[in-house]
């Protein structure tokens, strides 16, 4: 009985932790109803040309200039016309020639493919017809069944422990 008198008497006489605790809890729901909206997307312009062993004659009066050419008027962000080269070479001469031209799309309404995305609609609330709800025991019920296209709701618990040494 002594011994164990001896080992209740050093737990009793070892010091305690001590720490303090802090808790929250937090419920939301968030209703979105998407903005109308338009995307465009177009085709840019592109000139590119390349080789070797060539003579390069833009203003074709078979006379080597030298120009590589490329754009030569721009109507509305698209190119209305355009100066391609043409390549000579010497009679039995090896040669390598690439040319790539590309017309983009004008930035006017006929050039330009649009996407238009009309608003999204919240829908019709009344009484208790929401899109959901959060009581007092932080339940989060989603009905969301009233809300149009182009809406979403979310609904989140967040629960956060803190500890204090």
């Amino acid at each position: 009985m002594k011994k164990y008198f001896l080992i209740l008497l050093l737990l009793g006489l070892a010091p305690s932790a001590q720490a303090s605790m802090s808790t929250r809890h937090q419920s939301s729901i968030q209703h979105t109803v998407d903005a109308a909206r338009s995307i465009t997307s177009r085709t840019a312009n592109s000139y590119s040309i390349s080789g070797s062993g060539v003579t390069l004659d833009v203003a074709g009066g078979e006379s080597a200039d030298n120009l590589a050419g490329g754009f030569k008027t721009i109507t509305n962000g698209a190119v209305s016309d355009w100066n391609i080269p043409t390549a000579t070479t010497t009679a039995n001469g090896s040669f390598s020639f690439s040319n790539s031209f590309t017309a983009g799309d004008a930035n006017n309404v006929t050039g330009t493919n649009l996407t238009a995305y009309t608003a999204g609609t919240a829908g019709t609330y009344s009484g208790s017809t929401v899109p959901g709800s959060v009581n007092n025991k932080h339940e989060l019920v989603v009905a969301g069944t009233t809300q149009g296209a182009g809406t979403s709701v979310t609904a989140q618990f967040v629960s956060e422990i803190t500890i204090f040494d």
